[in-house]
């Protein structure tokens, strides 16, 4: 019996949608939780080439909900051990280890050739360099976040508003799941329905996940759900750049302080409050404000931009 004999009977699948998906390329930035149950399905199902990116190593306090992982797999590379795991369960498919950080300047190089993007990245700015790359490239997107008890899942991009149309402004939280905790089922429910979407839109099932939001809390164990096919793009945003990208002109401000990071994310970068930057004789620079995950540079830079005439640009220490 074929290995995708069960799928095969459903009438959104059969030997047609089985080509899809053995011919489809899909790239998942970020091999964590969320890659946790995305990884073996997409595999299982057949998804003929998998592109796995992600630049940490396998951590016991992350087991829980990174349960692709053993605690032999510590001190190892996620996306080696991913791809040994997805290939060991498919060896019908190609499996591609990427081990970087996502950045402004290699996501076009990865996202330009693939069929859909997956977000799995538990990054703010990985989110939006995706989001705003994917738009740009006509890419379907398909992004989740999950934060202790609750978690969302949509379809961007591709023909779509983009994450930007949904979420125009800083997040009003900064906690993460260092910070403020996640539990594993919810990561792995919504991670399961991120490979759903991702299933569905190789397949062609209607309606089309992309302009999809599905939100999901496990408090009262209740999902929602609602289309924005029709949310308006925001006129202008703060895009997200690698530090390699900074010019010598660029009037560069650090936020975190020397005990966060002793070394500034750039040599020319100043530690100084937003409040002097108002009367800064160097206004018409192109103002850059870096942080570790680029949250405490959006916020800073929605502040300051009614007062600062040049370009704001975001910098974020880590990715994914």
């Amino acid at each position: 019996m074929s290995r995708y004999a069960r799928q095969m009977i459903l009438p959104e699948v059969g030997a047609k949608g089985q080509d899809r998906l053995s011919n489809a390329h899909v790239l998942i930035v970020g091999a964590g939780g969320l890659a946790a149950p995305v990884l073996p399905l997409l595999a299982g199902a057949g998804v003929g080439q998998l592109t796995i990116m992600d630049r940490d190593s396998v951590a016991l306090s992350n087991l829980h909900r990174q349960t692709l992982f053993t605690e032999q797999d510590c001190g190892c590379a996620k996306v080696q051990v991913a791809a040994e795991r997805c290939q060991a369960l498919n060896d019908e498919i190609e499996v591609h280890a990427e081990k970087r950080a996502l950045t402004n300047e290699n996501v076009t190089e990865f996202v330009a050739d693939v069929d859909v993007v997956l977000d799995c990245a538990d990054s703010y700015a990985a989110s939006y360099i995706l989001s705003d790359t994917c738009l740009r490239l006509a890419k379907p997107l398909i992004s989740a976040s999950v934060l202790g008890l609750s978690g969302y899942v949509g379809g961007f991009c591709g023909g779509a508003p983009s994450l930007r149309a949904v979420f125009p402004d800083a997040p009003d939280s900064g906690a993460s799941c260092a910070t403020a905790g996640v539990l594993g089922p919810v990561v792995g429910m919504i991670g399961a329905m991120q490979a759903q979407m991702t299933l569905n839109l190789i397949l062609g099932v209607k309606p089309s996940p992309l302009g999809q939001m599905v939100q999901f809390d496990a408090r009262p164990l209740r999902s929602t759900g609602f289309r924005f096919d029709g949310a308006p793009e925001p006129d202008a945003h703060f895009p997200f750049i690698a530090p390699s990208q900074l010019k010598a002109d660029d009037l560069v401000i650090e936020l975190r302080n020397a005990e966060e990071a002793p070394e500034p994310i750039h040599p020319s970068a100043r530690r100084m409050p937003l409040e002097m930057l108002i009367n800064d004789s160097n206004k018409g620079k192109r103002l850059a404000l870096c942080c570790a995950t680029g949250l405490r540079a959006w916020r800073a830079a929605e502040k300051i931009q009614p007062d600062w005439p040049g370009e704001i640009v975001l910098v974020a220490a880590s990715t994914s």
